[in-house]
């Protein structure tokens, strides 16, 4: 497939590839160089107050507690004096 440059730097990207990757307008695509090709991939932006739990501690930590869910691991209380009494409180 082949594209032009137009004014102001601006490409169009086949319809085809647009299908294909499902993408839409407004979706964020992050441009690149390796060697001598352009490359683009599609992101997703994450607001900033939510990066923390995109770090690799947090997903490790999501990653144990849907561990603990899938093996029963997790307990539930029916009261809150059930909840004080398993916490040992």
């Amino acid at each position: 497939m082949l594209t032009e440059i137009r004014s102001r730097s601006q490409i169009t990207i086949p319809s085809e590839i647009i299908k294909k990757l499902n993408l839409k307008q407004g979706d964020t695509l992050e441009v690149d160089v390796e060697g001598d090709q352009i490359i683009l991939r599609p992101v997703v932006a994450i607001p900033k107050d939510q990066t923390y739990f995109w770090t690799k501690e947090w997903q490790q930590e999501e990653k144990q507690v849907q561990s603990d869910i899938e093996t029963d691991k997790i307990k539930y209380a029916k009261s809150i004096d059930e909840l004080f009494k398993d916490l040992g409180l």
